[in-house]
């Protein structure tokens, strides 16, 4: 299932959202800031405690911020129209992206996909803290670009992939995955039945209903693509056990009931 470009252009009315589940970057007089040269990306700095309990990985407004790095004056010259692109991306305990993925990308959105993809190594984002610590976790985005009047490029950067909640607008940050610690997930493992066809790429949706303290109380499969692989089975032994950062609506943690896309990259 694709996200519809129609939909897309919808979502630039959303106003900008502090606490970082969406920024909107609009062009012309409004140009973003000149990308951050990597060499100067530095990992934020954490404190090892905090009186926050709970606090989701954020995008950030500074230089080194994902939507200030993306070119959005490059795109338009390169001749990206009206795209969209979903992401997932392991954040550390500092803020740094380890490896990310891309999936369910829109018609034409190849340019976009390259400069997310390019922008996103060199990003610092604000980590995400589960029982008053630090920790790794997985960060679920979804990247919006519409150019207005064939010439005015309006960047939007979303913090959660479901769909009722991008065409509600919704200020709601999705649940995340905690990697290690106290969590049970230690990433994704490629289907090992699968292993032995060919192998594809894949996408398992997990329906996941949550507490507000990010505790699963349900878990399902959704749905696979390609089905008959093996995705969905996989995910969920994947997800077993895993404690997430609850999702966020209004600034606030919530109990939550969404479809979780578990990518399952091609093995080299």
């Amino acid at each position: 299932m694709r996200f519809p470009i129609a939909l897309a252009s919808t979502l630039l009315l959303l106003p900008l959202s502090v606490f970082g589940q969406t920024i909107e970057l609009k062009g012309g007089k409004q140009s973003p800031k000149k990308p951050a040269p990597a060499a100067t990306v530095q990992p934020t700095a954490v404190p090892a405690m905090t009186d926050v309990a709970y606090r989701p990985i954020l995008l950030g407004q500074g230089p080194n911020s994902l939507v200030n790095r993306i070119d959005t004056a490059a795109l338009v010259k390169g001749g990206q129209k009206d795209g969209l692109i979903m992401f997932s991306a392991l954040i550390d305990k500092t803020g740094k992206m380890v490896v990310s993925a891309f999936y369910r990308e829109a018609p034409n959105s190849t340019l976009l996909k390259q400069e997310v993809k390019r922008r996103l190594r060199d990003t610092v984002f604000v980590p995400g803290i589960y029982n008053h610590k630090p920790v790794d976790a997985v960060y679920y985005g979804t990247v919006s670009f519409v150019v207005v009047e064939g010439k005015q490029p309006r960047l939007r950067i979303f913090s959660n992939q479901e769909y009722p909640e991008l065409k509600a607008e919704s200020d709601f940050i999705g649940p995340q995955p905690i990697l290690g610690g106290e969590s049970g997930f230690n990433g994704v493992h490629y289907p090992p039945a699968a292993a032995a066809q060919v192998p594809v790429s894949g996408i398992a949706d997990i329906r996941l209903q949550l507490d507000d303290k990010g505790e699963i109380q349900s878990l399902s499969v959704a749905g696979e693509h390609p089905p008959l692989v093996g995705f969905g089975a996989q995910a969920l032994m994947d997800l077993y056990a895993t404690k997430f950062i609850p999702a966020f609506r209004e600034g606030k943690p919530v109990a939550c009931d969404i479809t979780l896309p578990v990518y399952y990259p091609e093995p080299e």
